[in-house]
């Protein structure tokens, strides 16, 4: 069984888990550095520019042990016809947070090349790839750049068509794993598996060191998945909480709201397969959401932004795993340490 790069097998085995959308903070990588533990700036729906400033506010503390996650570009293009029917099925919701219009079809790659060309210029220890498989050239770009790379899977066949790209750390998520599922294929959902089921499936297949992610709630799910063959652990909605996480006040308020009583995954935010809170917008228009990103979340992002604005937990994109409930407010640094003693 592969070994984790040495700087990596000398941290904590309990990393954090990239979180895009605010919750991955510079603050919350620093504060996990500090006391051992990995954890990396989520570059997802930031501008090339936004990425760097983030990673120099992390060296001018003198971090060194962190990571960047970026969204390869793996489109679920959508037709045109079935877009407009799903738009007009939210204007209900849209008017009810005085959204003036719903925009039209934006199939953007979130600035790809652009990321990758500071990435190569201005090297960090860890980049990893979530959504899609990069090119086996932007691959070995970054490895001669000195970053180790990371490629998150949720299966034993994409773990496979990943190692044969170069990859040398694998992130193996399971479908309990709050926010989007890393899914190579948008258009299916993750199998709902456990995470220990599913690190020995990765581990029969390929032959390189395994970060076990998803559903992860306490010291004992630790020791399991490492007993299993992980050589570590992320965590994301363990922290989501705490004061270093970027997430809204809405959304931590929403994780200890006895309101919210179960996780689903659901397309009807983004277009892409993604476990939330079932809230009111997940009840209105799971049913109706069709895949297709990132068209449907340019598509309802007006909606969550002027909810958000609003203070309306109701339409905003809860994402949770599905141990939401062991989330606390405590800092980063407790948390991981309790889940590390192990």
């Amino acid at each position: 069984m592969s070994s984790l790069p040495a700087f990596l097998a000398n941290a904590s085995p309990v990393f954090v888990a990239p979180m895009a959308g605010g919750p991955s903070t510079p603050d919350l990588v620093m504060a996990a550095a500090q006391s051992g533990h990995i954890a990396q700036l989520a570059a997802g729906y930031r501008t090339a520019e936004g990425m760097s400033e983030q990673i120099r506010t992390v060296r001018s503390d003198g971090t060194e042990l962190f990571g960047v996650n970026v969204f390869v570009p793996n489109p679920s293009p959508i037709d045109p016809d079935i877009y407009r029917r799903y738009a007009e099925t939210l204007l209900p919701t849209a008017k009810r947070f005085a959204v003036p219009g719903l925009p039209s079809i934006l199939e953007d790659d979130d600035e790809w090349e652009a990321k990758i060309g500071v990435l190569v210029n201005d090297p960090v220890p860890i980049v990893s790839f979530t959504f899609g498989l990069p090119d086996a050239t932007v691959v070995r770009r970054l490895r001669a750049a000195g970053s180790v790379t990371m490629q998150t899977v949720t299966s034993s066949r994409e773990a496979q068509l990943a190692s044969a790209l170069g990859i040398d750390v694998l992130v193996v998520q399971s479908a309990a794993a709050g926010g989007h599922s890393a899914i190579l294929d948008p258009t299916r959902v993750p199998v709902n598996r456990s995470l220990p089921d599913l690190i020995r499936d990765v581990r029969s297949a390929v032959d390189l060191p395994l970060i076990a992610t998803g559903g992860v709630t306490d010291a004992h799910d630790v020791r399991t998945v490492l007993e299993a063959g992980a050589a570590a652990v992320a965590v994301g909605t363990a922290v989501l909480r705490s004061p270093e996480s970027g997430a809204s006040s809405l959304h931590k308020d929403a994780l200890a709201n006895p309101t919210y009583n179960r996780t689903v995954l659901t397309r009807a935010f983004t277009g892409r397969p993604a476990r939330a809170l079932a809230n009111q917008f997940v009840i209105d228009h799971d049913a109706d959401a069709p895949a297709g990103y990132p068209a449907l979340h340019h598509l309802t992002k007006p909606i969550r932004t002027a909810a958000t604005a609003a203070g309306d937990a109701s339409a905003v994109n809860l994402w949770a795993g599905t141990g939401w409930k062991h989330a606390t407010t405590a800092p980063a640094t407790n948390t991981l340490a309790a889940l590390a003693d192990y």
